[in-house]
């Protein structure tokens, strides 16, 4: 599933991105979608900071598959309206080859509506 459709801003350590919230969406119902799905929205953020990373090193690893822990998740909304759009913002607050912390926000205009810490483990192949 890809749910980002726009990425704002894009770096080493951070990445902005939005996306719009759809009733094709996983989790909705009945007009909304669960905030557990800002888990992913963080996810998919650091996926594209991880794939820029890569695409910039002189040699690839090739690496595909990760496996994510969530550390810890609140959220400051118990639904999130269909229309909505998500601005997504993340930070690695440490990062090597095979292990990263990432560090996700999930804003409505500016209004936080959810934080995240990932773990994110990509074995070596």
């Amino acid at each position: 599933m890809k749910l980002i459709e726009e990425i704002i801003e894009l770096d080493d350590s951070h990445c902005v991105t939005a996306a719009t919230v759809s009733p094709r969406w996983p989790l909705y119902d009945d007009g909304y979608v669960h905030p557990i799905i800002l888990i992913e929205l963080v996810a998919q953020s650091a996926g594209v900071n991880f794939g820029w990373h890569e695409m910039n090193k002189k040699t690839p690893s090739g690496q595909l598959g990760w496996l994510v822990g969530i550390k810890k998740a609140r959220f400051f909304k118990d639904r999130i309206p269909v229309n909505s759009k998500i601005v997504t913002s993340i930070e690695d607050h440490k990062r090597d080859d095979v292990y990263a912390e990432i560090c996700g926000t999930a804003r409505l205009d500016s209004e936080i509506i959810g934080e995240m810490e990932l773990q994110v483990f990509r074995p070596e192949t």
